[in-house]
């Protein structure tokens, strides 16, 4: 029996029941490798939901602005994904007259689409005989085949690649690709994966030589960055509130926060007091709600955030809104706008409070 054939067989028998297999149509099956980018199924599986229910066609996804996409992608991390399934569902309902490309090289050309989600997308809904390779297949592979070149370098990326499509089931790309997605998922795990119970065992060359644990290699990744930030919470007499949007590149973009001050370094509480006066132009008096900071982590950044309490004279409040270009807002709405978790806990916290 084939290694396709054994995996075919176990995915069969083991796979989760999950709502975007039971389906042809390729928008549910790229919502849902998008948000599966980084990401655990437990963890997209929600926000599947949340979007299939609140645009069931590709086209109702067009249609909305961003700012709700982003609302209701908050939580899941990665949000550029959120912005370029939006600029894709536009481009498909605007320029494509609302029809999925069909085929791998045009499902390529849509935004924030790569050659792993053009190629879940293919062999899912075209049945198109393309591999896919996410952490899962890397792993898989690297195992049954005893491959130790590290997995996130070009030449492994491209060795990879080519023994995928190797091992691929070109009659049945569709059940292949599931099957070592999950296969890797549930069985052949980062760590304690089932070698006792494994239908590749006598194949796999990672099991015969008990290197099961040192594969699939990997390059150190680059050292998380540390990053303080200071957020103020300008509020007027009324108890408005002023946000801005990171309209910029960089983390969280188009998302909305309090106006803040960024560093690379842990400042001094003079540090950022001075800083304050200099940035925002008046010696106002400011107050720190928890001295201990509030912690976040991303992939490439290991946040630390204190928050500030501004009590503001209506003229320097409106000053600021029209120099920063900030938005006014208060506690009943500011609910509604797309904002980094880090910035949602708080706003929990505060409304609570007040």
């Amino acid at each position: 029996m084939s290694f396709s054939s054994k995996i075919g067989n176990w995915f069969l028998q083991n796979k989760r029941d999950l709502p975007w297999r039971n389906t042809k149509n390729p928008y549910p099956i790229w919502l849902s490798e998008v948000m599966l980018q980084q990401t655990r199924v437990s963890q997209a599986l929600p926000f599947y939901n949340k979007f299939i229910k609140r645009f069931p066609e590709i086209c109702d996804l067009a249609a909305a602005e961003e700012s709700e996409v982003l609302k209701l992608w908050q939580g899941l991390g990665y949000y550029s994904r959120g912005r370029n399934l939006h600029k894709a569902a536009k481009k498909i309902c605007h320029e494509l007259n609302g029809k999925f490309p069909t085929k791998f090289k045009e499902l390529k050309k849509l935004p924030g689409v790569g050659e792993y989600t053009a190629s879940a997308v293919a062999s899912f809904a075209y049945q198109t005989p393309v591999a896919v390779v996410d952490g899962n297949v890397f792993r898989v592979v690297a195992r049954f085949l005893g491959i130790s070149t590290p997995i996130n370098s070009t030449e492994g990326e491209k060795i990879f690649k080519e023994k995928a499509q190797l091992l691929l089931n070109k009659k049945q790309p569709d059940l292949h690709n599931q099957a070592i997605m999950e296969f890797g998922a549930l069985h052949c795990t980062p760590k304690k994966p089932n070698c006792l119970f494994c239908p590749l065992q006598q194949e796999c060359v990672a099991f015969q030589l008990n290197r099961v644990n040192e594969l699939p290699v990997k390059i150190k990744k680059t050292k998380v960055k540390d990053l303080f930030i200071h957020y103020f919470i300008f509020e007027n007499e009324a108890k408005d509130l002023l946000i801005q949007k990171r309209d910029f590149d960089g983390i969280w973009k188009n998302l909305y926060v309090f106006p803040s001050l960024e560093y690379t370094k842990k400042p001094t509480l003079e540090a950022v007091k001075q800083d304050f006066k200099s940035n925002f132009g008046w010696n106002a008096k400011i107050v720190r709600f928890d001295k201990k900071p509030k912690h976040h982590l991303l992939s490439h950044r290991k946040i630390q955030a204190y928050f500030w309490k501004v009590e503001t004279p209506e003229k320097q409040f409106y000053l600021l809104k029209k120099q920063f270009n900030l938005q006014t807002t208060c506690l009943q709405t500011i609910k509604d706008y797309p904002v980094p978790v880090l910035i949602q806990n708080f706003i929990k916290a505060y409304i609570s409070s007040s």
